[in-house]
């Protein structure tokens, strides 16, 4: 069998799983029978073990049994497939990949976001990690009319806002952040490095919005206030693992304010880096913050420089 095809079914068979909760093998059966895949043919026991190992060598994701309970079967570790993991991330892309590539004949009213692969740089930088080797870059910010040449340790790659981004460690234990699309050299070196065994890459962006490392700011509780529709995006795309909804304070209650649909209050704990006071100030009258009141202050004139602009 082809490799697209088997992934194929390995997505399905995660997807379905997924979906359901807990599952018999009867009940796959009966949902795989449905699809074109199967061609009229069931799947094997041998198979769908098959396929289940294979699921755990590739995404990581395993399928258990709860056999005290109808020899159900269910993913093992869901919370990969919550998390910003790989595994959540790979198999999100195949899914979609393999949707579109199924839609060819409505292709022309699928409208998809570019993605830059940046593959060369992408490839050599993976390939640096994989051999924990330094390397070199020639890097130009913008408005810099000249490049500079940065030796360092690739620690890891992150994917935020359509743009790759490379996390990269110096030799006096600093950190600093590149985007692939300003690097214009990378060459690898015979000098190895090893890793931090304490680090932690999900860790060390656990208290960030983005990709903004290095600005000094420190972890505060931060009080937003959704107005109209924005509680519901806020909902759904949650701006930090830390957000949580806050209840609504009745008028009898010190500081509280009365029951109003008007407006949905969210707290997050996480750096107030400049990344995330640009996407507060892209949705503009929808989102206010309550708390800081410094950093209430900064969005504040930050919207009157803008209406400075618009004045003039």
């Amino acid at each position: 069998m082809k490799t697209p095809t088997l992934f194929k079914e390995y997505i399905w068979l995660v997807n379905t799983i997924s979906r359901a909760g807990k599952i018999s093998l009867n009940d796959i059966n009966r949902k795989w029978m449905q699809t074109d895949m199967s061609e009229g043919l069931p799947l094997p026991r041998t198979t769908f073990n098959r396929h289940k190992d294979a699921i755990e060598d590739i995404f990581g994701i395993y399928i258990d049994c709860d056999r005290k309970n109808g020899y159900r079967y269910y993913i093992g570790n869901e919370e990969v497939l919550r998390e910003e993991s790989v595994q959540n991330w790979m198999l999100s892309t195949l899914t979609v990949s393999n949707l579109v590539s199924e839609s060819m004949s409505i292709q022309q009213r699928i409208v998809l976001e570019n993605i830059p692969s940046d593959g060369e740089h992408l490839e050599a930088v993976v390939k640096a990690m994989k051999e924990n080797k330094k390397i070199e870059i020639q890097y130009r910010r913008y408005q810099s009319s000249s490049s500079k040449t940065f030796t360092l340790s690739p620690y890891c790659i992150k994917l935020f806002r359509q743009r790759w981004y490379l996390l990269g460690r110096f030799n006096d234990g600093g950190f600093a952040m590149f985007s692939f699309d300003r690097i214009e050299t990378i060459q690898s070196t015979d000098e190895a490095f090893k890793i931090d065994k304490t680090f932690n890459a999900s860790d060390f962006f656990s208290e960030c919005y983005g990709v903004v490392i290095g600005d000094g700011s420190k972890p505060e509780r931060i009080t937003l206030r959704a107005f109209g529709k924005e509680k519901y995006y806020l909902r759904d795309l949650p701006l930090h693992h830390t957000q949580k909804e806050l209840k609504k304070k009745s008028p009898s209650q010190p500081g509280g304010t009365a029951e109003t649909d008007d407006y949905t209050d969210f707290q997050v704990c996480m750096r107030p880096t400049a990344d995330l006071q640009g996407q507060i100030l892209s949705r503009g009258a929808w989102l206010k913050v309550i708390e800081p009141k410094w950093l209430a202050e900064s969005i504040r004139q930050k919207h009157e420089e803008a209406m400075k602009i618009y004045q003039k």
